[in-house]
């Protein structure tokens, strides 16, 4: 089965940090959070990728064109111009890179990718996001409810603590609360290709009339996910997330 991961966007709420890399190379632990992403896969034998590239692709690509070489012992032989791999990296990863364009939308990018697909069924997500999900679980839900999309709906996060006010009179502080009863795209979906005929253009977004077409047709399947999952679109959050690997603590890195 191949994973789909929508890499393309500009990330411009981390500020400096994506001035000179795209969003999911930014790194968490060392690595870019891509790569986390793909670990996830991997460890549920997902290792077939398509990435849709466009904000500072390059980056991306020289990436996994250098893995080997940065991420193993090396010899260097210097009278032969040689370089000899010491060691084997371990993961078996087959990754396609496919242009997709700076400010195409999402859905425009799962058409760019369409041609790509070699099975029915595939899993998509974003290059942003780190859930400690298990995607077992995720193909099962979908394959009973047989419909052609599943969407991972996690809890809405926290909201803000909020003030009871009367007469200018605080009443009643109320500290903030994850709401459980509300859920949200979580990221992590699993589509049948026909899903992809719901995207009309290359400028729909993929969460907006596309996702509303499924629901008019009740072809949308919730796989509800209550374990860790957690977005990267601020330096808070990105800190967040570094401090969790640098403290061993990290849910979403089973592998290790």
């Amino acid at each position: 089965m191949q994973a789909v991961i929508l890499a393309g966007g500009l990330g411009s709420r981390l500020g400096k940090e994506t001035s000179s890399i795209p969003k999911p190379m930014v790194e968490i632990g060392g690595k870019p959070i891509l790569w986390h992403i793909m670990k996830t896969y991997d460890l549920y034998g997902i290792n077939n990728f398509i990435i849709a590239c466009g904000y500072k692709s390059k980056v991306i690509k020289d990436f996994f064109i250098n893995y080997s070489n940065t991420f193993t012992n090396l010899r260097v032989k210097f009278s032969s111009n040689q370089i000899e791999q010491l060691q084997e990296i371990k993961e078996k990863w087959t990754i396609t890179l496919i242009e997709s364009g700076l400010s195409t939308s999402t859905g425009g990018r799962l058409l760019k990718i369409s041609d790509y697909l070699e099975e029915e069924t595939f899993c998509m997500t974003y290059g942003d996001g780190l859930a400690a999900i298990n995607i077992s679980k995720l193909l099962e839900s979908h394959q009973k409810s047989k419909k052609l999309v599943t969407v991972t709906a996690v809890p809405s996060p926290p909201r803000f603590g909020d003030l009871e006010i009367t007469n200018g009179n605080v009443q009643k502080f109320n500290e903030k609360t994850q709401d459980s009863n509300k859920r949200i795209n979580g990221g992590y979906f699993v589509l049948n290709k026909a899903a992809l005929n719901y995207i009309q253009s290359e400028t729909e977004m993929w969460e907006e009339e596309p996702i509303r077409r499924l629901i008019s047709e009740s072809q949308l399947n919730a796989f509800s996910f209550d374990g860790f999952w957690h977005p990267m679109d601020t330096i808070r959050d990105k800190n967040y997330l570094e401090n969790l690997v640098s403290q061993r603590s990290a849910p979403w890195m089973k592998w290790k």
